[in-house]
């Protein structure tokens, strides 16, 4: 079995990441053993990695940058090696020190609630059956108005069903948290499932493709795509973009903290403190357009 075979293996059954996470860290690792191969041009062992040099990944990022990546990208690929190298290596193996480019982060970029409704509507208008149609307005109201992940969404089972006020959602890592349900959402859900030509049993997937099988979150992102087209909306308008919007709008109303990061299912407390500078900045835009003197 390869090396990056068995990393894989190990990212998803010992550290349970998401198979996302899995595709790109294993991805990067593949990058890697590929440029090695021709850098040292011989076979890439277990005992080579274990030797490799701060100026072997240097030379691996000069090549990625080469291909055009950015500093965001960049820094994610070193991430992505230095586990693959701690997983190959000895146990308490010292790895090369190399430090990555810096980033600036992020502030996340939520929409309007008008917008995010107008979105919902617009994706569900644009569906090809009323079915799907209902589908698709059940799926993004329970990002907007329950703050879920899109993997988290389609992942859902028809055990949920029926619905109470709260629902249990599985999220990162297998962690799993207690969100509350809104009528307006329960109602959306049970109205996809009475609308299904499908049946929706305990273990199966609560919402199906168009032929049956388990929603794919592409599905979801390509009608927002084409909805924030017409709406005119920021590329940077994705499925995402509600759960964004769900946070900073709670957080604007008073919301605490550290019931937000619950409700959003963040292991640290500084992955939900971003939305405290969304907030910030959306005071000021208020103050700059209404104060006077401003």
């Amino acid at each position: 079995m390869s090396l990056v075979l068995e990393y894989a293996q190990h990212l998803t059954r010992d550290r349970r990441r998401s198979a996302h996470t899995v595709r790109a860290y294993a991805a990067t690792a593949e990058r890697l053993v590929a440029f090695l191969q021709g850098h040292w041009g011989g076979e890439v062992t277990r005992e080579a990695l274990a030797a490799i040099s701060a100026a072997d990944l240097r030379a691996f990022l000069a090549q990625r940058r080469g291909d055009g990546i950015g500093n965001a990208s960049a820094a994610r690929e070193l991430s992505a090696v230095r586990g693959f190298l701690g997983f190959v290596g000895e146990d308490g193996a010292e790895l090369p020190r190399l430090r990555g480019p810096r980033v600036k982060r992020g502030v996340p970029r939520p929409i309007a609630p008008h917008e995010a409704v107008a979105l919902a509507e617009l994706a569900a208008e644009e569906a090809s059956e009323p079915w799907i149609a209902a589908r698709d307005w059940a799926v993004l109201l329970l990002l907007y108005g329950a703050g879920l992940r899109i993997g988290e969404a389609v992942g859902l089972r028809g055990a949920v069903l029926p619905l109470g006020a709260t629902l249990r959602v599985t999220g990162k890592r297998d962690k799993t948290r207690v969100v509350p349900l809104l009528p307006q959402v329960r109602a959306a859900i049970e109205a996809y499932a009475a609308a299904s030509p499908y049946a929706l049993p305990g273990d199966a997937p609560l919402f199906r493709g168009a032929k049956g099988g388990p929603l794919p979150p592409g599905a979801i992102r390509k009608s927002v795509r084409s909805a924030r087209a017409v709406l005119g909306l920021s590329e940077r308008t994705t499925p995402h973009a509600l759960r964004h919007s769900f946070a900073t709008h709670l957080l604007g109303r008073g919301a605490d903290l550290r019931a937000l990061q619950e409700l959003l299912g963040h292991a640290s407390l500084s992955s939900t403190q971003v939305y405290t500078a969304v907030d910030a900045a959306h005071l000021l835009d208020v103050y700059r357009n209404a104060h006077p003197r401003a």
